[in-house]
């Protein structure tokens, strides 16, 4: 890790709502510490930077294979859909590029499960300038040993801005951009093969899931396809041993554009956009979901707000936050890589749940 030394990173930060000081640890002397109960007030000490993207971008979706994050697709300030691939090695902190996507991609989402990188849906256009113009189905499959992007099933139905979770090696797809928001099906990479689930009950986009013990936590969105529609604070949990979903605690304020992993055990949602109290419109709020005890926590604000980025990766007890809209709407795309050090844990099932719901291996 190191600090940002360039006057746009700086300028940044000094943009943001309420941010705190930034505590920089060294990536390679830091150990991390032994797991404690959720809430920690000194949240604020942990946050970091590693080395930022390579280029700039917003509405990407992220996510890790194999130990190295890929950020994949959406689009800079120009709103300029692009096909680019970024992957980050933490043992170099250092991102390269990957095969580019077939296609020029925004609002997409990924999962690795099966030493393989998958990409489905999102939007393209025929302008290659982003406006909601055209929601696609397509799945595209990434070997790295092979080095190429190959297709695979489409989803059965075509959308965009949606989020997903990874359970016993199927990856589930929740959500979508009207009318798409109810949508929710799953997709087994060993037979390339979708299955359509019960709707999500509360239909969204621009929200954030996470597979925490076996089932899948949704999160947050809008209702609206743009941003300053209506947003929620819902949080839904399906069970796919039951094939139900069920209500539970809401986020402490509806916010959309949000991001969200599993760490631990626990849920943790970052960022959005539609605040109207913040000057950039975007939300500083890092909450944690305990899953054992129906309950959130708050913790420290981003340092830098974010929104437009679906997946985040945890490794060796950092959570990656690659790029990200720092702005409402799509035009601020950035090369931020902001990092936070976990010491919270949630039940007491999560080191026999972290590789399952992870990797689905």
């Amino acid at each position: 890790m190191k600090r940002w030394v360039s006057p746009s990173m700086l300028l940044l930060a000094a943009l943001a709502w309420a941010a705190p000081a930034w505590v920089v640890p060294a990536w390679a002397a830091r150990e991390v510490p032994a797991r404690r109960p959720v809430a920690q007030e000194d949240s604020a000490e942990r946050w970091a930077q590693s080395a930022p993207l390579l280029e700039p971008n917003s509405e990407i979706a992220v996510a890790e294979l194999d130990g190295r994050i890929y950020a994949i697709g959406g689009y800079p300030s120009t709103r300029r859909t692009v096909n680019t691939v970024q992957v980050y090695d933490p043992g170099r902190d250092a991102w390269d590029y990957a095969p580019p996507l077939p296609v020029p991609t925004h609002h997409t989402v990924a999962a690795a499960v099966g030493g393989t990188l998958y990409v489905i849906g999102g939007e393209i256009s025929p302008t290659a300038f982003a406006a909601q113009d055209t929601f696609v189905n397509t799945v595209y499959a990434l070997d790295p040993a092979m080095g190429e992007w190959s297709p695979r099933a489409p989803m059965p139905t075509a959308r965009s801005a949606m989020a997903v979770g990874v359970i016993d090696g199927r990856i589930y797809v929740a959500g979508g951009r009207p009318p798409r928001g109810n949508d929710f099906a799953i997709y087994d990479p060993a037979a390339d093969a979708w299955t359509v689930l019960p709707v999500l009950p509360t239909a969204r986009n621009h929200l954030a899931a996470a597979a925490i013990g076996g089932k899948l936590y949704v999160a947050g969105g809008r209702f609206g396809g743009g941003v300053g529609s209506e947003m929620t604070a819902a949080l839904e949990i399906f069970d796919p041993q039951t094939n139900t979903w069920a209500a539970a605690a809401p986020l402490p304020q509806p916010r959309a554009g949000i991001n969200g992993i599993a760490a631990n055990g626990c849920f943790f949602v970052f960022g959005g956009e539609g605040n109207n109290a913040h000057p950039q419109g975007v939300f500083p709020d890092v909450d944690l979901y305990d899953p054992a005890a129906d309950a959130w926590h708050a913790l420290a604000p981003l340092p830098v707000p974010v929104h437009g980025v679906t997946g985040a990766a945890f490794l060796d007890g950092w959570i990656h936050l690659p790029g990200g809209g720092t702005t409402r709407g799509g035009s601020s795309g950035s090369t931020i890589h902001q990092v936070f050090l976990v010491e919270e844990s949630c039940g007491s099932r999560y080191e026999a749940d972290a590789g399952r719901d992870a990797e689905g291996e």
